[in-house]
């Protein structure tokens, strides 16, 4: 099988597509045959070494596609099925394992890319919103990034929830998709300061929550944008690692929460990653929850991809097609 491998960390020169053997399922594993791979942000940081893993590395963790095999012990699932994950052992290749506790089946009439397009970035939305800060209507919510993968889909459901959605995008572009996606009010950075702007928009009392996967170049201000007793999502870096701070700032600055939640702690049981696939599943189905998918690339260009991803120029999902 074709897959993408690094040898050793770096830029996305190190990626490499090799032949690799494909792989046979151990006890509770399953081979899928991909139909689609999601682009993440954590690939970059095992690239360039921020995460460690064992060298040599197929990357990515987010894929859709068949059921090919089923190793020792699997039930549950059968040879054809529809599947989707975000714990696929290496998704950049043409076939994976997965363990069959981090399988969903996709629900009939739901395309596959779609499923991999909105499995990780709608299950993270839906713990933002509905576990880490339970959002309730008439709360105001600040969204960074809100043209980004897992921002277009916060943006939408919080605004369903009926929470008043401030977002911070870069270009008008990136504004008019947030404000299709329900963001009441639209900040553009890269023109005015999303601090002094939001203070503005609240008539300076401050945001019940931010939701902020940008890290470094926005926690200060993201923190001055909450009320006293809000909270702080930090549940990305894409500008890079946060510094050490002194907690004492959260009590100056009216006893204020932190988060650093991740996926993993919010779908650790079967019950609650049923319950999140099923429902973010199940809203694209239904139309509720719209998902833009169209950058696609060709297995061979993931260095391409993650470039792109990086340069934050686009909007929506990334997708690898093998």
């Amino acid at each position: 099988m074709k897959a993408i491998q690094i040898l050793q960390t770096g830029g996305p020169e190190v990626l490499t597509l090799v032949d690799l053997p494909v792989p046979t399922p151990g006890p509770d594993q399953v081979l899928i045959r991909v139909a689609a791979i999601g682009v993440n942000f954590i690939e970059i940081y095992f690239r360039e070494g921020r995460y460690s893993a064992p060298l040599p590395l197929v990357l990515g963790a987010e894929a859709s596609g068949t059921v090919e095999q089923l190793g020792p012990g699997v039930e549950g699932f059968a040879a054809g099925d529809h599947v989707a994950t975000t714990a696929a052992l290496g998704a950049y290749a043409e076939y994976t394992l997965v363990p069959v506790s981090q399988l969903v089946k996709v629900p009939d009439g739901l395309d596959l890319k779609l499923a991999a397009a909105v499995l990780l970035q709608g299950m993270t939305a839906h713990y933002l919103a509905y576990a880490t800060w339970m959002l309730e209507p008439g709360e105001t919510a600040l969204i960074h990034a809100a043209a980004g993968g897992v921002g277009l889909l916060l943006t939408q459901m919080a605004s369903a929830i009926g929470a008043r959605v401030i977002a911070t995008v870069s270009t008008p572009e990136k504004a008019a998709l947030a404000r299709e996606a329900g963001a009441h009010e639209v900040i553009l950075y890269t023109e005015s300061d999303f601090e002094a702007e939001t203070r503005r928009i609240t008539e300076g009392r401050g945001v019940d929550v931010v939701y902020d996967s940008v890290g470094k170049t926005t926690f200060e201000k993201s923190l001055n944008c909450l009320r006293p007793r809000g909270l702080l999502a930090l549940f990305g870096g894409s500008s890079g690692a946060v510094p050490p701070f002194d907690p004492m700032k959260l009590a100056i600055k009216g006893s204020l929460f932190v988060t650093r939640p991740t996926l993993k702690n919010y779908i650790a049981t079967r019950a609650e990653l049923d319950e999140r696939a099923s429902a973010v599943f199940n809203w694209v189905l239904q139309g509720k929850l719209k998902v833009r998918t169209e950058y696609n690339y060709a297995l061979k260009d993931a260095a391409q991809a993650q470039i792109d991803i990086a340069s934050r120029k686009t909007t929506g999902k990334l997708l690898l097609i093998p």
